[in-house]
């Protein structure tokens, strides 16, 4: 694997040093506009948006002659030129430097939660963060190994706890984006829940460090922060997504979001795929995870990450007998492709 050019590179950190810096009011996003209209010889702003089904919605905003809002007109010029600036960053990095890109509808929950403030007490931790590690590596990454049809995201429960309630109801905010969201029902039999899907069968999901004690076995923990929603615990995830990353999703104009640092997630999905059930389910998760952690091994020494890299698999390594297998069992059915790096850092760890 080869890092993209300077330049491009360069492109990524000034998005995302500027789509972080991004507070634009909610009430005027940069995809709309405003729009002068005479009435009886005076002329009034109104604010047109682009609706969900491909037309504009317009809003009443108030008299031209009023200086509040001219001068809020005249920030928006500023704020407008800044935003499409940015969306011709998002098109070169994808088209010129062959960086992915998310699907449309995943762009648009990403979108609408980081909206919310979802980030940074959550991170994007799978699907979503492993198509933002493409920019952030500044390596292209094959798409097959990324796009997919879901979100899923984590959050600490310490945090949770600590934020408290902050988000409005996920439910929701989805909804607001397909009304055939639904909360999707917990296995336990619980009335929370941590996963909705629409009809399409779109999901998204919210994971949680899983505790440790039994009570909270197996039943997705109720999360202060999170808008009504629960989250599933799961075992390993302290690891992932401890010390997290702040990176770009290239849709729009940019997305800022949170992600778990790439040489932690690399080594969390050789645990993960050294778990998985033998079943067919089971086998085709295998196999993704391992050519994600695959491709993350190759990628990380090219970027420079190559001794944090080395550290995250020691760290994992020396936590205990059920990480030592679940490691050196996905290191042995790694792909042909990624063998070589896999084992020769898993490797120096069994002599």
């Amino acid at each position: 694997m080869k890092q993209i050019d300077l330049m491009f590179r360069t492109m990524v950190a000034e998005l995302q040093q500027r789509a972080f810096a991004d507070d634009w009011a909610e009430d005027f996003p940069p995809s709309g506009r405003f729009v002068p209209v005479a009435v009886d010889g005076r002329r009034y702003w109104y604010f047109d948006q682009p609706d969900c089904e491909g037309g504009q919605k317009r809003r009443y905003v108030g008299p031209a002659d009023d200086p509040v809002i001219s001068e809020r007109v005249e920030t928006f010029k500023g704020e407008k030129s800044d935003y499409k600036a940015r969306r011709k960053f998002v098109s070169t990095l994808t088209r010129e430097a062959g960086l992915i890109a998310p699907d449309r509808f995943t762009g648009d929950v990403v979108q609408a939660l980081a909206k919310a403030g979802l980030f940074p007490a959550a991170r994007c931790s799978h699907r979503v963060a492993f198509q933002c590690y493409s920019a952030y590596l500044g390596i292209r990454l094959p798409s097959a190994a990324i796009l997919t049809g879901d979100a899923d995201l984590a959050q600490d429960f310490a945090i949770s706890a600590e934020v408290a309630d902050s988000l409005p109801p996920i439910l929701d905010l989805l909804k607001g984006l397909d009304p055939t969201f639904r909360a999707v029902p917990h296995i336990s039999g619980s009335p929370r829940s941590h996963a909705f899907r629409n009809q399409t069968g779109y999901r998204v999901e919210f994971m949680t460090t899983n505790r440790g004690a039994e009570e909270y076995s197996d039943k997705p923990a109720n999360m202060p922060a999170l808008g009504g929603a629960s989250a599933e615990p799961l075992r390993f995830m302290d690891f992932l997504i401890r010390d997290p990353v702040r990176s770009i999703l290239l849709y729009g104009a940019g997305i800022s979001v949170v992600i778990p640092d790439p040489f932690r997630y690399a080594v969390h999905k050789l645990i993960v795929a050294g778990r998985r059930q033998n079943d067919a389910g089971g086998q085709a998760k295998r196999d993704k995870d391992l050519r994600q952690a695959g491709m993350l091994f190759d990628a990380l020494p090219v970027s420079g990450h190559g001794p944090s890299l080395a550290d995250a698999v020691e760290e994992a390594w020396n936590r205990g007998p059920a990480w030592k297998l679940a490691i050196s069992e996905a290191a042995e059915t790694m792909h042909k492709e990624y063998w070589g790096g896999v084992n020769r850092m898993v490797g120096t760890l069994t002599r």
